[in-house]
């Protein structure tokens, strides 16, 4: 015999194929931060091409390599950002709905992760 909580408990628990998510609707997990990883991109773009106009202008390689070793933490930096997004809002979601996408997302960002290892 169940009671009238139990009963009231059980109906509005969805059931997990009926959840949905932002990530249904198409809201990648950086959404929120797009404002700031434009700015973030702006700034490395800015590098890139003050590296162009240093080898235009023949500056000495020391001082090109430190700018190229700036550009390279700034887009480092920017892919962690993006990955940590990526599994607090994907790979999350996933979890969430429960079933095999939580394998393919897991699967997905491991590859992601190894990635950016190797560079």
């Amino acid at each position: 015999m169940t009671t009238d909580a139990t009963q009231t408990e059980q109906q509005t628990v969805p059931d997990k194929a009926e959840i949905v998510t932002d990530h249904d609707r198409g809201i990648h997990g950086y959404h929120h931060q797009k404002d700031e990883h434009l700015k973030r991109l702006r700034r490395i773009e800015g590098q890139i091409r003050g590296l162009q106009r240093m080898v235009e202008e023949d500056v000495y390689c020391i001082d090109i390599l430190t700018q190229v070793s700036a550009s390279t933490k700034g887009l480092q930096s920017f892919a962690l950002q993006l990955l940590e997004e990526h599994l607090r809002h994907c790979v999350a979601d996933a979890a969430l709905k429960g079933g095999t996408e939580i394998d393919e997302k897991v699967e997905e960002a491991t590859k992601a992760i190894a990635r950016l290892l190797r560079t």
